[in-house]
């Protein structure tokens, strides 16, 4: 950007002396002669430096400072007066003011402070621009694809809760992708500009965990040979993720609770404490509850943890979203090898979309690298992905059923009153008694016993639903 000066002041010898100062330094300048055009100039040019005057018509200069600083420009300010009091020093400098000089003053001491702004402009730039390059470099690698509902729904909690300094439970199978939502909620969030720090609860020993967490002292335990900072200090003013948080030992969640509670812990060894700010988002793939009422997981820190929960969909309830995220890989992988670009053909993307994906986008995304890696065929085939065989039997009834429903429920109106609980639920009954009366020879008695239910209410389900004994005789 090329240099430009404001100078603001209504007294027209002080304007001189400067354009006459800046014209020697090859720099642009701009003048105003009182406080309101001041501020207007700031407000809509980009000025490097404003050179300001505090008493002046219309507005005097720490009113301009303040709306300025307001308004969230961050342009160095030089504050100039004939009065120099401590007052009017300490108002300048807490008002958000570069410097502050009084008249008259020495052009060579402003001609230093004056160097000091450009320069303190010049690098504040050069930080800006590197935490834009770095905001888009996160930006690429924080990439959540999918457009179904389940996906959706995910974002549009992401968006509602970012903003607010609450700790969230993501909850999900391996590989879903718990960490990437986990940095989608830091990246959007007022924190982002702070750290994420992740730790992998389950990867950790028990005996490192509280060290890897809090630190430890210089001579605390055999091999501490200096000071170490633990994960909850370099999260400070950013987000602490806690994956596999279910697999923290009991000892170390009733410590962990007293350092979310107070924003405070001891290093292993210490006896001051250390204050943080820190926001948590804790994953697991567990049945969080059910760990409570086993008495694995301490419920007073469920309790303050779940402020909001977030449940990722594994990737066999969301085809829609495979051939997506398919592509997203392939394109990915192009950009970071050198390669040309790879296409799967008609059959693999229907391997694709059949498979059952155990290991969720993770494994996706690993299956298409290998493939991309070792066949050199632009138009990857089912053999090239090499999909495993045997996994594909491990659909559960409940996936089946899941995914007969959902094609279903996703073309009705949300709008319309439909019964669908009266409507499908005769449709799940009626197959599952007549296969039980066929096992059985239709033996009513014998399959009240199998279905769990007395043989009268087997008797009125047969007549509301219609079916036929004699068809099992």
């Amino acid at each position: 950007m090329k240099k430009k000066v404001l100078i603001a002041d209504d007294d027209e010898s002080i304007l001189w002396v400067l354009q006459q100062m800046f014209k020697d330094k090859k720099i642009d300048t701009a003048e105003a002669r009182d406080g309101k055009t001041a501020l207007e100039m700031l407000r809509s040019q980009d000025f490097s430096v404003a050179i300001m005057d505090i008493r002046m018509p219309e507005k005097d200069g720490l009113d301009v400072l303040k709306e300025i600083r307001t308004a969230g420009l961050k342009i160095p300010i030089i504050i100039m007066t004939a009065q120099g009091t401590m007052k009017n020093a300490i108002e300048a400098m807490k008002g958000g003011a570069f410097d502050y000089i009084t008249k008259p003053f020495d052009i060579g001491e402003l001609e230093i402070i004056v160097d000091r702004a450009l320069e303190y402009r010049k690098l504040k730039d050069e930080v800006s621009n590197l935490k834009d390059r770095l905001k888009e470099k996160w930006a690429s690698e924080v990439t959540f694809v999918g457009k179904g509902k389940a996906v959706q729904d995910v974002f549009k909690t992401v968006g509602k809760i970012a903003p607010k300094d609450v700790p969230v439970i993501i909850q999900g199978e391996s590989g879903t992708g718990k960490e990437l939502v986990a940095k989608l909620i830091h990246t959007n969030s007022p924190r982002n500009e702070g750290p994420f720090i992740a730790v992998n609860s389950a990867a950790i020993p028990k005996e490192l965990m509280e060290s890897e967490l809090f630190g430890y002292e210089k001579g605390a335990f055999t091999g501490a040979v200096e000071t170490r900072l633990g994960k909850f200090e370099l999260a400070n003013n950013g987000t602490l993720f806690l994956d596999e948080i279910g697999d923290m030992p009991l000892d170390l969640q009733s410590k962990l609770l007293r350092a979310i509670q107070g924003q405070e812990f001891y290093r292993v060894g210490g006896k001051q404490p250390i204050k943080v700010d820190v926001r948590i988002i804790a994953a697991t793939h567990q049945d969080i509850e059910k760990a409570v009422e086993e008495k694995r997981f301490r419920e007073d820190l469920l309790y303050r943890l779940n402020v909001v929960i977030i449940k990722l969909p594994p990737l066999r309830n969301r085809k829609e979203d495979i051939l997506l995220l398919a592509e997203y890989f392939l394109q990915r992988f192009q950009e970071e090898m050198g390669i040309e670009p790879r296409t799967l053909s008609p059959k693999a993307a229907e391997a694709i979309k059949a498979y059952l994906w155990p290991g969720n986008v993770r494994e996706l995304e690993n299956i298409l690298r290998r493939a991309v890696i070792l066949s050199p065929n632009p138009v990857l085939s089912p053999d090239d992905l090499a999909l495993p065989q045997k996994k594909q039997n491990k659909e559960s009834l409940e996936d089946i059923i899941y995914n007969r429903l959902e094609g279903f429920i996703n073309s009705i109106d949300v709008k319309g009153k439909h019964e669908l609980y009266a409507t499908i639920v005769p449709f799940m009954e009626r197959p599952l008694i007549r296969l039980v009366l066929k096992k059985t020879g239709g033996n009513q008695v014998k399959t009240a016993e199998l279905l769990g239910i007395n043989r009268n209410t087997l008797r009125k389900k047969i007549k509301e639903l219609g079916i036929k004994i004699e068809e099992f005789s």
